[in-house]
């Protein structure tokens, strides 16, 4: 099987807008500055991974991307454009952007079958109801992604009685069914044990080949997969590094990022922060 976006698997060209483009991105929360005049760029096929410590506004920075947040108006030179576009129907926005979060696994823990689930993501919904009109094509593209994460023998399963590695991946399938132009992990694997890592991680090298998008948003070097070559920084609501990775991961950045002594070991693309 092949993913949709598989037909065109460029990095993005003079011609192609920037999947997201932000020039003095502020935005306030209960009073609160989150996110501090923020200017960054994703280009079409780049994977990107946002790292941070709790609070340091990488989750408000993908909420502010998905149209959960929005920016505080009138703040000079400010730019937010999402492929190429200022404007928005959020829940169009939405069905370009597929997302992977903790929070959704907590509220998908109910008795409903994992192909339901996976079809469920046509529809932005938590399982499939009275109203939602499924085709055999849905069907057909809900068996397609079941096979290509290898997950086809769960089909029949309830998710709630699922580990957590194969939780993931199930939500993983929701969130590609309807072909996405980006895959937003959020604190993607939380909970997972070394097996079940491991195949989560394949999982995303696989979507990662196939063209798409891969933004990972982590506290955890553990999560990046090798076919992530640019890491951003989150520290107190402002960029604090963006670059390549090799450049960006040091002992230096991720001590002072952290506000700890750390060290970062890399092993065939893989990486680790040792305290």
């Amino acid at each position: 099987m092949i993913l949709m976006a598989e037909k065109s698997q460029s990095t993005g060209s003079e011609s192609s807008p920037s999947l997201l483009e932000m020039k003095s991105v502020t935005v306030v929360r209960s009073g609160k500055k989150i996110l501090d005049s923020i200017s960054l760029s994703i280009e079409p096929g780049e994977h990107v991974a946002i790292i941070g410590p709790n609070g340091s506004g990488k989750s408000s920075l993908i909420k502010t991307l998905t149209k959960e947040y929005h920016p505080l108006a009138g703040a000079e030179g400010l730019v937010l454009k999402i492929m190429g576009k200022e404007t928005w129907n959020v829940f169009e926005l939405r069905k370009l952007l597929g997302i992977v979060s903790g929070d959704l696994q907590q509220t998908y823990c109910r008795q409903i079958r994992v192909f339901d689930v996976i079809l469920s993501g046509f529809f932005s919904s938590i399982g499939i109801y009275y109203n939602h009109k499924v085709t055999p094509e849905m069907e057909t593209r809900a068996e397609e992604i079941l096979e290509f994460l290898e997950i086809s023998h769960l089909a029949d399963r309830l998710i709630c009685e699922l580990s957590s590695g194969e939780a993931r991946r199930v939500l993983i399938g929701r969130a590609l069914v309807h072909d996405p132009q980006a895959l937003i992990l959020d604190e993607p694997a939380n909970s997972l044990d070394l097996k079940a890592m491991h195949s989560f991680r394949e999982s995303v090298r696989k979507i990662a080949g196939s063209g798409k998008n891969v933004i990972l948003v982590t506290h955890n070097l553990q999560d990046l997969i090798p076919e992530i070559r640019r890491v951003i920084l989150i520290k107190e609501g402002k960029v604090f590094r963006d670059g390549r990775k090799e450049e960006v991961l040091t002992d230096a950045n991720l001590s002072e990022l952290f506000s700890l002594s750390v060290k970062v070991l890399e092993k065939e693309g893989y990486y680790q922060a040792w305290i």
